[in-house]
């Protein structure tokens, strides 16, 4: 196979989820350079609107300006981005090619990793603390690179909120980062179960509504939502009998995680003095973790398993 034809994750929109400290932000650097190395072309959207510091792991100096300024500001400021839950309808032009995107909007690594920031509320005046329109820019948001083997990571904050704003319905997958914590076994668990129910068609909540076509508007979203399912990834495990017993609560969920990252002190450092991520045996983990995120893609697609770039 050449990096010319279309691998099985091309074209997907992958969503990476976690509770706070679950190492949500360390698992998106890491996926993006197992992605690049496997020959995809690789955007990660940082809809993060609290954490800061992804572009630093990346090895990028800079962080790129946010696409809320891209698209004129939130409703909340007097722009047009408006949030999803209020008002549903689609940001409008988020499907933009690159050839179209200013550079500002974007930074890449030496690897070709392309970073786009959907916005930071630490970056807005009092009173416009609601996030709400960057979770739009999240669900909304598409880069055409030109490449049959383009893929997007969204990075999104950690809980449940970018979720129940509809984030998960322009998705092709869901990653959810897990830690060893009771917490994050819950989060994990709901989420997986979140994702059935829009699968299965669950309309979203629309009391808040008093417009029939944004009710309608919502349930069609919500009907048909591309998501197709919770690909689980244990994160920042120190042994392995906390591995199994993570391992052991999810099975009784009727969830098999996809791989592990183990625990490893040189992540965290890297977190605190602003480093871009080294760790080569995360990196090697990451990259069987893909292996096992291919494979059970390719079967729900009922195609062969892509085989390494040449």
């Amino acid at each position: 196979m050449t990096q010319y034809e279309r691998r099985n994750l091309s074209g997907c929109r992958l969503g990476v989820f976690g509770k706070g400290g679950s190492g949500k932000s360390t698992a998106v650097v890491l996926l993006a350079r197992a992605l690049v190395r496997r020959g995809y072309d690789v955007s990660i959207l940082d809809a993060d609107s609290t954490n800061v510091g992804l572009h630093r792991a990346l090895g990028i100096t800079g962080a790129p300006v946010s696409l809320l300024d891209f698209y004129g500001g939130m409703v909340f400021s007097g722009g047009p981005v408006t949030c999803p839950v209020d008002d549903p309808s689609f940001l409008q032009g988020g499907e933009v090619g690159l050839q179209d995107l200013p550079p500002e909007y974007y930074a890449e690594t030496s690897e070709g990793i392309r970073l786009l920031t959907a916005g930071k509320i630490g970056d807005m005046a009092p009173g416009a603390g609601c996030d709400g329109p960057i979770s739009k820019i999240a669900r909304d948001f598409v880069l055409r690179t030109g490449s049959v083997n383009e893929v997007m990571l969204v990075d999104f904050k950690a809980g449940f909120e970018d979720s129940a704003r509809g984030a998960l319905t322009n998705l092709d997958w869901a990653i959810q980062i897990l830690d060893p914590n009771a917490a994050s076994v819950s989060m994990t668990i709901h989420m997986d179960q979140l994702v059935r129910r829009t699968i299965a068609g669950l309309p979203p909540a629309t009391e808040h509504l008093d417009d029939p076509v944004l009710i309608d508007l919502a349930t069609e979203i919500f009907k048909h939502a591309r998501v197709k399912g919770v690909l689980v990834l244990l994160n920042r495990v120190n042994d392995i009998g906390a591995e199994q017993l993570l391992r052991t609560r999810l099975e009784k969920a009727g969830i098999e995680p996809v791989g592990v990252i183990r625990d490893n002190p040189s992540i965290p450092m890297a977190w605190l003095l602003g480093e871009r991520l080294t760790a080569l045996g995360a990196m090697r983990e990451a990259a069987v973790a893909l292996d096992r995120i291919e494979a059970v893609v390719a079967k729900m697609m009922d195609k062969p398993l892509s085989s390494p770039v040449s």
